[in-house]
């Protein structure tokens, strides 16, 4: 009797330890009060531009979903490792958030030595949000109207023709060395420190053409000051629905898009990834979130935790190629 009350002691004691384990495992997935405090969501890139632009399209609705503000806090700098390292540093509790553009989640990584973030397993993945072709505009005073005008120019004065970006490695550089791969172009590349000052020198006069996404180019474009050429997504947009894409100009492979997505530190707990992915999936699929993508010459595309980070490998995997064909590294 006395060893059959010990040995159902000794069961009891085990299931209320692998109770315990249990509840704890569930609680490491996702703690039932999160969030109980403000989110931060750190930006890459400085105030008004579209990553900082994207951040605000889903931070207030997202703290309004959750019962916590959302604060978007920009860190510019480094071509994204200032913002990364701040995240990848952080407890991997779902309160630091980083929103990515991808041009430094994808590109940054490959040209830069000795970094020191890795944008595979440094982060869990939580949800794409927008993505954004490349315009690809010169000036209006040039005389070309098609791209075709534009490489047949080139090829006639090699290296002639220059192209502004907003950076060495930038996706707007490895974008048109993507072009000059295809068309056998030999566009010359003027880095600037972001897209403002590249701009600048565009609409003054100093560089004949740049590709990037459309919100900086719209205002220029509609005031005649900028002509556009191709678009790089696969369809036209409905803000420039006269502008081919840059299949139907020849260049199927010219297939640009610029993402920008959520990302957690590396080892947050699943459950509290997948809450904040349906919380962001809900906002986006709403009229007035599409309606500001579009507008901005956008689309809310939505990727979840596993989509994104296979994306994520396999937008490293086609821009090594570019870049190691064009020799661009940072030193």
């Amino acid at each position: 009797m006395l060893s059959t009350m010990k040995r159902r002691g000794s069961l009891a004691v085990l299931a209320g330890a692998l109770g315990l384990t249990f509840t704890m495992a569930s609680a490491s997935a996702q703690p039932a009060s999160y969030p109980d405090r403000p989110i931060r969501l750190i930006v890459s890139a400085a105030p008004g531009g579209t990553t900082d632009i994207t951040a605000r399209m889903i931070a207030e609705p997202l703290g309004r979903a959750l019962g916590q503000s959302v604060v978007v806090d920009n860190k510019p700098g480094g071509a994204g490792t200032i913002a990364a390292q701040l995240v990848t540093r952080a407890p991997a509790d779902g309160y630091t958030l980083l929103l990515q553009y991808s041009g430094y989640q994808v590109i940054t990584p490959l040209i830069t030595p000795n970094l020191n973030w890795d944008p595979i397993k440094d982060f869990s993945p939580v949800a794409n949000i927008l993505s954004a072709p490349q315009v690809l505009v010169v000036r209006s005073d040039l005389p070309y109207k098609t791209l075709k005008d534009l490489v047949d120019a080139d090829k006639q004065n090699p290296g002639k023709l220059n192209y502004a970006s907003s950076g060495v490695g930038s996706l707007q550089q490895v974008s048109t060395e993507l072009l000059n791969q295809m068309a056998g172009t030999k566009l010359t590349h003027i880095p600037y420190n972001g897209t403002g000052p590249a701009m600048n020198d565009l609409l003054g006069g100093s560089v004949d053409l740049t590709i990037t996404t459309p919100p900086p180019l719209l205002p220029h474009i509609a005031a005649g000051k900028l002509r556009p050429l191709v678009v790089t997504g696969k369809n036209r947009l409905s803000t420039l629905p006269d502008v081919p894409t840059a299949a139907e100009a020849g260049y199927p492979e010219l297939l640009v898009s610029s993402w920008f997505a959520v990302y957690a530190p590396a080892g947050t707990p699943p459950g509290i990834v997948d809450k904040l992915a349906a919380e962001i999936e809900t906002i986006m699929q709403t009229p007035a979130f599409r309606e500001k993508a579009e507008s901005l010459g956008a689309e809310a595309l939505f990727m979840g935790p596993a989509e994104l980070g296979d994306y994520t490998k396999q937008e490293l995997e086609r821009w090594d190629g570019v870049v190691k064909a064009a020799n661009i590294s940072v030193q």
